[in-house]
């Protein structure tokens, strides 16, 4: 009894020991949401993102909303919903104190249209118009008869003013009051700190923004129908739309920053951020569009095996309709997510608490630790991006696995898709979080390298060896990518911990690769090319919607935003694809060294695929030498077996 007691004990503990692995990674995972959490509180409680785009009075209130009274300011604590527009008593002759604008400021309902001369037209624009231009204490009535309203109500004479289309401000259209009011508004946006003048840009551009992920969306979704029913006069298509798309970003692009660099009225701090950033833009997408160009031309003959690599894919989602729906949840869930990340970040930029002044004044003063909150918040945005798509290449390997192992291809296992979500809640959670924190591991280097290469771009040797060290770190995410996904597939088939997954993975391909590479290589990149199709596309429409509104709006940041939205939208989307023909691929090579062919050990593959993998690789002939050596447990991993 003892000895079968540890020999069962000696066979389960390999699988002990990976739930213990995936426990703690899932574990670890959950404690670092705690930590999101408490930051989401915090930014909650001590936050007013409204303050960086509605503006703020002299006495603590919010225009265009109600607001919470402040103590020691008797004239907080205001209903401003109808008042939008910040007013300065000064606006002719402003100031700056400690970046600080020295006029007091009032929320008005509207800006004066004509020039004011006297209390008297003081009083009758507030009584005509319900807009009133005095301190809020002093009643209307009393515009003419108190004897302080020349120091409670704006300088006389009151220029003429419009309200700003961006931060809502009474800007004076007297050319010297409007000159003064630049300068000093201009002095005051380039002392902002970048990070705040990016979430400025970010909230100024919400509505472009959510408009053009909508834009990304419908392009992913097409790309996602026309990949299912794929012909070969769908394919040239889409190369030609590729090719446009690259070449007239590339050169909008270029256009704008001919346009911005020989723009005289380019003044303003952000205006000077967003030339060097379409520097940047023009002379990446330039580089990619040489890069993609040369590789269409080169694989352009390898296109029909394209066409039957994606029939035989489309054939498995025909079976599995379902994996089509997969990346909409992951997008909306995806979305959820951004939009919480983007208002938390919002709230903890303007993280700063309220403090009363001599007069009954209210400042706000920026909380100390707010810096590396942003960078654990930011942390999070990458790592649980990435978690959400490693779900989602779980869900689709292991449906497909489950559809491939299947002797009768007629009669499909009964709701795939639904008994892979529960097989990856109950036992793989871990195994997504730990693949996920790989990539975020190595993308925090480049993001540091990036900030480190702005510091010291001016020297030329640590300009060079950044630019190194950056492209290293990428080519070493793109093949942690590719091995991930064969790791997820590999957990799909026998339920091993990620590590493990991994090491079998790397030999089976590593055994196969001469029969797989070339294969899967011009579908992945078709399938790029559909990512490059909506990210130009997109982009595009970005620079034709954010190029409108130039003035005191970083608005390079929220396109590269945008741009980074596309690609992860498009990525869901189209990773249906790249997924199931991995797994296919992947569970084509397990199939061919676990059987041999005959009776006792049939093949899983049905004959269209192993007609295609033969004539695509050329090895018709030489099957009959072909290895059939079973892949046995050895040092190298543990026996891969279809999961049951």
């Amino acid at each position: 009894d003892s000895g079968d007691s540890a020999s069962e004990l000696q066979e389960w503990r390999p699988v002990i020991y990976r739930k213990c692995t995936d426990t703690l990674w899932l574990l670890f995972f959950c404690l670092f949401w705690a930590g999101l959490m408490f930051i989401t509180g915090y930014a909650l409680m001590a936050g007013a993102a409204e303050r960086l785009v509605l503006g703020y009075d002299s006495f603590g209130n919010i225009c265009g909303r109600k607001n919470a009274p402040v103590k020691g300011a008797p004239l907080s604590g205001q209903d401003m919903t109808n008042k939008k527009y910040v007013f300065f008593l000064n606006s002719c002759n402003l100031e700056m104190q400690s970046l600080k604008i020295s006029s007091l400021s009032l929320c008005v309902s509207s800006c004066p249209q004509v020039q004011l001369n006297s209390l008297e037209d003081l009083q009758s624009f507030a009584r005509n118009n319900g807009s009133f231009l005095c301190v809020y204490n002093l009643n209307v009535s009393s515009y003419t008869q108190n004897s302080k309203a020349a120091q409670l109500c704006p300088a006389l004479p009151v220029p003429p003013s419009k309200s700003f289309p961006l931060f809502n401000r009474c800007v004076p259209q007297n050319p010297d009051c409007y000159s003064k009011y630049a300068s000093v508004l201009i002095s005051t946006v380039n002392e902002m700190d970048v990070f705040h003048r990016i979430l400025s840009g970010i909230l100024a551009g919400r509505d472009t923004v959510i408009g053009l992920t909508v834009l990304a969306l419908a392009f992913s979704l097409i790309l996602v129908l026309a990949f299912r029913f794929i012909r070969t006069l769908l394919v040239h298509t889409l190369l030609a739309l590729v090719v446009f798309g690259l070449l007239f970003v590339s050169g909008v692009l270029w256009w704008l920053y001919y346009d911005y660099r020989n723009d005289p009225s380019t003044e303003l701090e952000t205006e000077k951020e967003n030339v060097k950033f379409l520097l940047g833009y023009a002379i990446f997408s330039t580089i990619v569009t040489v890069v993609l160009l040369s590789l269409i031309f080169v694989l352009r003959k390898r296109l029909r095996f394209t066409v039957q690599l994606f029939r035989i894919v489309g054939k498995i989602i025909g079976r599995i309709p379902f994996l089509l729906f997969q990346p909409l949840w992951t997008f909306l869930i995806l979305v959820v997510f951004w939009v919480f990340w983007v208002a938390v970040l919002l709230s903890l930029g303007t993280a700063g608490t309220a403090q009363s002044t001599s007069g009954g004044q209210v400042e706000y003063r920026a909380l100390s630790g707010i810096c590396y909150m942003a960078w654990y918040h930011f942390v999070g945005l990458i790592w649980t991006s990435e978690f959400i798509l490693a779900c989602q290449q779980m869900v689709i390997a292991g449906a497909v696995v489950t559809c491939y192992f299947n002797r009768n291809k007629n009669s499909p296992p009964p709701h795939p898709v639904l008994s892979s979500i529960s097989v990856l809640f109950c036992y793989h959670l871990g195994t997504a979080a730990k693949g996920s924190f790989l990539i975020t591991v190595l993308r925090i280097p480049r993001i540091v390298l990036l900030h480190l290469y702005n510091i010291l771009k001016q020297k030329k040797n640590a300009k060079c060896m950044f630019k190194c060290r950056f492209c290293w770190f990428c080519c070493q995410e793109s093949c942690l990518r590719y091995f991930n996904q064969h790791a997820y597939t590999t957990t799909a088939i026998n339920g091993t911990n990620f590590c493990t997954s991994a090491k079998d993975a790397d030999c089976i391909l590593a055994r196969n690769s001469a029969k797989l590479a070339s294969i899967s290589c011009f579908g992945d990149f078709l399938l790029f090319l559909g990512k490059v199709f909506v990210v130009c596309f997109t982009v595009f429409g970005g620079l034709m919607a954010f190029n409108y509104h130039r003035e005191l709006q970083a608005w390079v940041v929220p396109l590269l935003l945008v741009g980074f939205f596309a690609y992860l939208m498009s990525h869901s989307f189209l990773s249906v694809f790249e997924v199931t023909a991995d797994a296919i691929f992947l569970c084509f090579a397990v199939d061919m060294e676990t059987n041999d062919g005959t009776a006792e050990k049939p093949y899983f593959v049905d004959q269209e695929l192993l007609t295609f993998v033969s004539q695509s690789n050329k090895l018709t002939e030489g099957q009959k030498h072909r290895s059939t050596r079973p892949f046995h447990d050895n040092e190298d991993g543990t026996e891969l077996q279809p999961m049951v």
